[in-house]
């Protein structure tokens, strides 16, 4: 999928994803429990991000090209304490952002953090970014109810090639040695991640090795990439250390 052909499937996908994220705080047994994957944060404090962060993209998306992202007057409604009204309130910050991306369509330009990626500053690719927040979230929920489900397998192939184009690639040097990541997904695809002086790259696979690779089911990519779960639940290969310092490295 790309933000471009697939836009309409984005929309659709990010609408199931947040009943999905809906339906798991419904399930929990208190607002007031520990977010597991997120222990600074209460199933409110999650809850709260989820909402008002749809309804800042929706802001920004609707305001086109811009130099930052929408003044937080336009966006900000402190959400309900009352569990069925927050719900609500969740449900309408998501009707937010998808009417704002539909109005838009999927190739006007707006404002986003990743100026410096492979993923470009577009609407298009603000839908394909927030399938993957509300996504990994709702992992986040769930687990904090008790019942986490891996990601759904269209969301999980997207979302490794996401997460690498949109968090990995940069023109930052990297701080090493040059080196050769692989990814690989039990679905059957496959990226590469060259990591060099001139930045992070993400590419095609090729027929020389990998100086490391990392290969499991595509929702275990996805959440390895975003800190969800360790190194060790998937398969590791070559130079261990080089995952260590990706997940450190804070390009400039």
């Amino acid at each position: 999928m790309d933000e471009s052909s697939g836009f309409a499937r984005l929309s659709e996908l990010i609408d199931e994803r947040s009943a999905a994220f809906r339906a798991a705080v419904a399930s929990a047994p208190s607002l007031d429990v520990t977010v597991p994957t997120c222990p600074e944060w209460t199933l409110l404090d999650l809850v709260r991000h989820i909402g008002e962060g749809r309804r800042r993209w929706a802001a920004t998306v609707a305001a086109g090209p811009a130099a930052a992202p929408a003044a937080r007057s336009t966006w900000q409604q402190d959400p309900p304490r009352e569990r069925e009204a927050l719900l609500e309130w969740l449900a309408a910050g998501t009707r937010q952002l998808l009417d704002a991306l539909r109005e838009a369509g999927p190739d006007r330009g707006c404002w986003t953090w990743w100026g410096d990626s492979q993923s470009p500053m577009t609407t298009g690719a603000v839908a394909r970014h927030q399938l993957q927040e509300i996504a990994v979230h709702t992992y986040d929920a769930q687990l904090t109810a008790g019942a986490p489900e891996p990601l759904p397998e269209v969301v999980a192939c997207d979302g490794v090639d996401e997460f690498l184009v949109t968090c990995c690639a940069t023109t930052s040097p990297w701080p090493h040695e040059p080196a050769v990541v692989d990814y690989h997904a039990t679905e059957g695809r496959s990226w590469r991640l060259l990591l060099s002086a001139d930045g992070a790259l993400v590419t095609d696979v090729g027929t020389d090795a990998a100086d490391a690779s990392a290969r499991g089911p595509a929702s275990d990519v996805v959440l390895f990439l975003y800190g969800r779960i360790p190194a060790d639940s998937l398969e590791l290969d070559g130079d261990r250390r080089l995952f260590d310092w990706l997940a450190a490295w804070e390009p400039a």
